[in-house]
């Protein structure tokens, strides 16, 4: 019996070919593990079962949001620019561009994009600076409260090592 740890200095004879149920990899025959990359990769896949529940949910959220949102960023912006004015217009815009950009993370999201990461905070962070823009305005606290809780919720969940790790952050 051959120790498996001991390179055989015999050469082999050629793997027969391969049948189309099987397939062969060549590999090298070395008892040293091979070298870890020291660079960041994306994940190789991007199933359910590689990405977390809780950003599936996110994303999932997000494009509802975000579809919503350009529905009614469209209503606003005719409405508004018959009713308003370029204010109402302008408005409208602003409603758009931020569905727009919930809908980018939501795509970035459930597909694990680096770049979905810092698009998340922002978002966060613009969701309650809004809720906060309308609590000056006049708008009730309690009002507003959920949805700073909510958002305040995805600023610590997207913080955490583990989410950070996924879109490639330190």
């Amino acid at each position: 019996m051959t120790d498996p740890t001991r390179a055989d200095p015999t050469p082999r004879p050629a793997d027969p070919a391969p049948t189309p149920s099987t397939t062969t990899t060549t590999t090298p025959t070395s008892s040293a593990p091979a070298p870890a990359s020291t660079t960041w990769s994306p994940p190789a896949a991007t199933a359910a079962g590689a990405r977390p529940t809780g950003i599936t949910i996110l994303a999932v959220l997000a494009a509802i949001g975000g579809v919503l949102g350009l529905f009614g960023g469209f209503i606003v912006l005719f409405g508004g620019t018959i009713l308003f004015g370029a204010l109402g217009g302008l408005l409208g815009l602003a409603a758009l561009a931020y569905a727009g950009l919930l809908v980018a993370f939501a795509y970035g999201a459930w597909t694990l994009k680096p770049w979905a990461w810092p698009l998340g905070v922002a978002v966060a962070i613009f969701g309650i600076v809004m809720s906060i823009v309308y609590i000056i305005g006049g708008s009730s606290i309690f009002s507003q409260a959920l949805s700073i809780v909510v958002d305040g919720v995805i600023l610590y969940y997207l913080n955490q090592p583990t989410i950070k790790s996924l879109f490639g952050r330190a």
